[in-house]
């Protein structure tokens, strides 16, 4: 589950909308520089985390660098 997510572990990519957005974003506040290099991290997809974060109505903030 969400819990067991820690650093440097593969992931398959959520399929829940809310748990998706909560992973990437803790992700990226645990020290991903980026969306793109938790992709390659975790070998996804990237158009497909930005194609599903757009579906569910979040945007990339790189100031942030966060989804919201």
């Amino acid at each position: 589950g969400l819990l067991s997510a820690r650093r440097g572990e593969i992931m398959d990519m959520p399929n829940d909308a809310a748990m998706l957005l909560s992973l990437v974003n803790m992700k990226l506040r645990d020290g991903c520089p980026s969306p793109e290099e938790l992709c390659c991290e975790q070998d996804w997809d990237c158009e497909e985390l930005y194609r599903r974060m757009g579906g569910a109505g979040d945007i990339y903030n790189e100031e942030k660098n966060r989804f919201e």
